[in-house]
């Protein structure tokens, strides 16, 4: 294969980094997303990436016991939590793979090559990669995944994702219960997606998108085995490090490791996944004991007491994981812009994070955008302003304040503590909010139907990535019901951007927009912590709580 030429913004992007015009962690994200390796990437901006343990330092054998909600995960195109892909991650691989440090990397893929222009995108499979069954993994395995991905009928986030650069609308002439159009979608040609030979993919898009490998690494993109018809479950075929032996909803999962994966590992004979029935203390119990090795994410409540255990190791890292309060426009009173500004311009979000999570958060802006994003922008300080607040109410017709229900998960305990220091806040301007507390499976039953809401929204390395997930028009995630031409027309600029610099000066436009305009009430981003027993090797706690077990290892006693 001749050697790829690098993209023409790198120049660009090189030089602003040397000139102190871009952060180094700004270089890194959008470097490797513009098809430079991460190795020269860290090369040029100085220092080397986060790495495990040697492998040949990492004993082989045991096995290893992990605590986090069990999840039917049968439909991984349709997983809606970071905690589903613990599971079928471990069995079947990602095209793309975002590090510890934020930073995209190829996995299933050697590369990929983007035009100047954005809007196309060569993608080459890595060599050696076979799937459980013996078989090769090639070009068709990803363009049906792909396909499959993008499909009405699958449900899958990643239409949302890539509608706006893969796919068109297409009206069916039919209407759903409530009078509204039934608008299905197909690739926006025939070529969208495009074999070039077996070990090559190419994706000609309609519109430039620089973030096309985070989306290959959202997490329900998983490659699927085409021959088991996108079911998983027990004995599915992958490419990963291990296998599905057994899976009981809500009581564990038990894997066993390959012999020849293609990649790193698999150090470990078995990886148990256990639930534990939601229990926080259960959890610190567990991990105190030694019945678990390890736990999905602890809450800082919990950090005091085992912080003290010499068994057990802590882990850190700081993320774009929030949680939003979000008013959904088909509801009044949300469908007025004034009102959801009230609601904002009720709230301290600096007192609001401290009572939620104290040290382990820093404020948000109402924009879904986090100050560790490349292309964030930083805004004046959004102010409470009760007299506002007030009279907006009142201009939108409600003298006399509104009464609302906010409803929110049962789990994990600090929505109760958000949901709280809101309301009390908000009853200042006259917004009387009855909070109702439901069962997590019940919440995300009306999660994109009820007026007021409380969800939980996960880390993603780019700031697009939320917002086009979350507010693009009939975007799958969207449960807010936001609609905005302006608020799109910027999305789909602010994502054919490659310079972070310029990319932020549009995101600056689409912060204030939220501000203005927007469907949430949003007050922290959250850092992300956990324990691990020290005999475990080779752990560094990931963002969106990805787990490589692979890379994992025992060390005997």
């Amino acid at each position: 294969m001749p050697k790829a030429r690098d993209h023409a913004h790198l120049v660009t992007l090189k030089t602003d980094l040397a000139n102190g015009q871009i952060s180094r962690r700004a270089f890194l994200r959008t470097a490797t997303l513009l098809g430079m390796s991460a190795a020269a990437a860290y090369a040029f901006a100085g220092g080397e990436a986060a790495t495990a343990n040697a492998a040949e330092a990492k004993p082989k054998g045991g096995t290893l016991r992990i605590s986090t909600t069990v999840y039917d995960v049968k439909s991984p195109a349709i997983a809606a939590t970071t905690a589903h892909p613990l599971v079928y991650s471990q069995v079947v691989e990602y095209l793309a793979k975002t590090g510890t440090d934020n930073v995209t990397r190829p996995h299933l893929l050697s590369s990929w090559e983007p035009s100047a222009d954005l809007k196309t995108w060569t993608l080459h499979i890595r060599d050696g990669v076979k799937w459980h069954s013996g078989r090769p993994f090639v070009a068709d395995d990803v363009i049906w995944n792909l396909k499959r991905l993008l499909s009405d009928e699958v449900g899958s986030s990643m239409l949302g994702l890539m509608e706006a650069y893969m796919l068109k609308p297409i009206d069916t002439g039919k209407t759903d219960e409530k009078g509204n159009k039934i608008i299905k979608h197909q690739v926006w040609t025939e070529t969208a997606i495009e074999k070039v030979d077996d070990k090559t993919i190419r994706l000609n898009l309609q519109a430039p998108q620089l973030a096309v490998p985070e989306h290959l690494a959202h997490f329900p993109a998983v490659m699927l085995y085409p021959e088991e018809n996108g079911v998983f479950g027990p004995g599915s075929v992958g490419t990963g490090a291990f296998t599905l032996k057994e899976i009981n909803v809500s009581r564990n999962a038990v894997l066993e490791a390959v012999s020849d994966y293609w990649g790193e590992g698999p150090y470990l004979d078995k990886l148990e996944f256990v639930d534990l029935g939601g229990s926080e203390q259960a959890n610190v119990n567990a991990l105190m004991s030694g019945q678990v090795d390890g736990a999905f994410q602890v809450l800082p409540e919990f950090f005091p007491v085992l912080r003290k255990q010499e068994n057990l190791t802590y882990y850190e890292v700081t993320t774009a994981d929030t949680s939003v309060v979000r008013m959904n426009l088909k509801h009044k009173p949300f469908d007025d812009s004034r009102v959801r500004l009230a609601f904002r311009l009720a709230v301290d979000v600096t007192k609001a994070e401290d009572v939620t999570f104290g040290q382990f958060a820093v404020p948000a802006e109402h924009t879904h955008v986090s100050p560790i994003h490349p292309e964030y922008a930083k805004l004046p300080p959004f102010e409470r302003d009760l007299e506002r607040a007030k009279a907006l109410l009142a201009e939108a017709g409600y003298p006399n304040g509104v009464d609302v229900e906010l409803i929110i998960p049962q789990n994990p305990p600090h929505h109760l503590r958000n949901a709280t220091a809101l309301t009390e806040m908000w009853k200042e301007a006259g917004i009387r909010a009855a909070i109702k507390v439901v069962p997590n499976l019940q919440y995300w039953d009306v999660w994109t139907t009820a007026p007021l809401g409380m969800t939980v929204w996960a880390h993603r390395p780019l700031g697009v990535m939320n917002l086009s997930l979350a507010y693009r028009s009939n975007a799958a995630w969207n449960e807010s019901a936001f609609a905005n031409a302006e608020f799109d027309a910027l999305l789909d600029k602010a994502e054919s951007i490659p310079d972070p610099k310029a990319r932020s000066v549009v995101m600056a436009d689409i912060e204030a927009l939220m501000q203005r305009e927007g469907p949430i009430v949003q007050t922290y981003w959250r850092n992300l912590i956990t324990f691990y027993d020290k005999k475990v090797l080779g752990f560094a706690m990931h963002p969106t709580y990805m787990l490589s077990a692979n890379e994992l290892a025992i060390q005997a006693a």
